[in-house]
């Protein structure tokens, strides 16, 4: 088989005859369909409908130690809560805040808290002529989306299998202490799906930053979102790492349940040395007077444990996991061997990252929204939602059915393929 670059001008030119009339009859269906963000689809939320059933006005509303949990108190999360959090991340509950229903919003204040009031005693950033921090790419666009909100400049790090170049981030930190902070999504990174390897999280816990205020921000959202038993990913735990490396303060973690129960409605945790929550407790006993420890309260009581919950993701492996592999298996058909792209294999999480030929992911997206599917804005997995190389594609294969998910697709391999026949025919 030829790859699409070996092709002659001849070819190429009935190859993109071929394809244009593919794409006029896939445009007549009228398709509507949407792999734009990583949300749970219905099913994985009818599965869990029996989460609302552990309370009810004939329950029980005190914790074990009889705390009522409809009333005011426990700032920093019912006792259980903190410990089912505590194991999901693989830390110690002492080292454990139980906040609101999503991460998203523990990483913001804690940002926002270092603009206004800086961290352990050094000035708030909001004073410094420059703040600035790394953002591995392709990432997460939410994490960007929240340090530009702030006006903080991003350096964009490469990604590799093992994690962000650690090369970089060390002769970076080590060199310039307006650098503050770095994101990253350790287990199944969105939307490559890697997990950082042994050495890339002790090389993180022994970084040596000029910034004595420079944070590692460890957005752990995947932690148990595995799709196979047999081939889970492990990541090892950065905050005993730090603790080694004699780093203590330096990590910040972040989880949540927003996957597991409901989005929107789970329950979120952070996780971090005594230091750094004795000082976002004195923020917390100002922001607000208590999280919903009813919430807390029905995670514990539905789930018990943590082996309860990771028999409930069980459920949704099985129902993402047939998803993946049909997304992958027709990358696999139509595109492997032909030179125009190329694509993970997560074991967990929720997005496969597609790499197009350079110059080419914007007008695939473009070219799919017009035929009724809409993915993730190109660029928008780099800092400023600028890929340098325009390339980067982020698939989100868990909310559409079975039947959506192979339309799209079949759709989405045949706009890769003109795209591409039309980029090589401007060469």
């Amino acid at each position: 088989m030829k790859t699409y670059q070996e092709l002659s001008r001849e070819e190429l030119l009935k190859l993109q005859s071929d394809l244009n009339k593919e794409y006029e009859e896939a445009k007549a269906k009228g398709l509507s369909l949407n792999m734009s963000r990583g949300k749970p689809a219905a099913s994985q939320l009818n599965m869990g409908m029996s989460f609302l059933d552990v309370l009810n006005s004939n329950s029980d509303m005190k914790t074990e130690a009889g705390v009522d949990t409809r009333n005011y108190g426990e700032l920093t999360g019912i006792p259980e809560a903190k410990k089912l959090m505590a194991d999901m991340m693989g830390v110690s509950a002492d080292n454990v805040i139980v906040c609101g229903n999503a991460s998203l919003n523990i990483m913001y204040d804690t940002i926002s808290r270092s603009m206004t009031h800086g961290i352990l005693g050094n000035t708030p950033w909001c004073k410094l002529d420059q703040v600035k921090f790394l953002c591995p790419a392709p990432g997460y666009d939410r994490h960007f989306a929240v340090t530009g909100h702030f006006g903080i400049e991003m350096i964009t790090v490469p990604m590799s299998p093992e994690g962000p170049d650690m090369d970089l981030v060390e002769k970076l930190v080590a060199e310039d202490a307006s650098i503050k902070g770095i994101w990253c999504v350790p287990k199944y990174s969105n939307p490559q799906g890697y997990t950082y390897s042994d050495e890339t999280v002790r090389r993180f816990a022994a970084l040596k930053p000029a910034a004595k205020d420079f944070r590692i921000f460890w957005d752990n959202a995947y932690v148990i979102h595995d799709l196979y038993e047999d081939r889970s990913d492990s990541l090892l735990e950065i905050l005993s790492e730090c603790e080694k490396a004699g780093n203590p303060d330096m990590v910040y973690e972040f989880a949540s349940t927003s996957k597991v129960t409901f989005a929107g409605s789970g329950i979120a945790a952070i996780a971090s040395s005594q230091a750094n929550l004795d000082e976002m407790k004195k923020s917390m006993t100002i922001q607000t007077i208590g999280y919903d420890k009813v919430n807390q309260l029905r995670h514990v009581r539905y789930f018990k444990n943590i082996d309860g919950m990771k028999e409930h993701m069980k459920k949704h492996a099985a129902i993402m996991r047939p998803k993946f592999e049909a997304v992958l298996a027709v990358l696999d058909r139509e595109l492997a061997g032909t030179g125009i792209g190329t694509w993970t294999r997560p074991n967990g999480g929720y997005f496969i990252s597609f790499d197009a030929m350079e110059g080419c992911a914007k007008a695939i997206v473009a070219k799919c929204k017009e035929a009724g599917v809409t993915l993730t804005g190109a660029g928008a997995t780099y800092p400023y939602g600028k890929d340098p190389k325009d390339s980067n594609i982020r698939i989100a294969p868990s909310f559409p059915t079975q039947e959506e998910l192979a339309m799209a697709t079949d759709l989405f391999v045949l706009c890769v393929k003109l795209v591409s026949v039309e980029k090589l025919l401007q060469a």
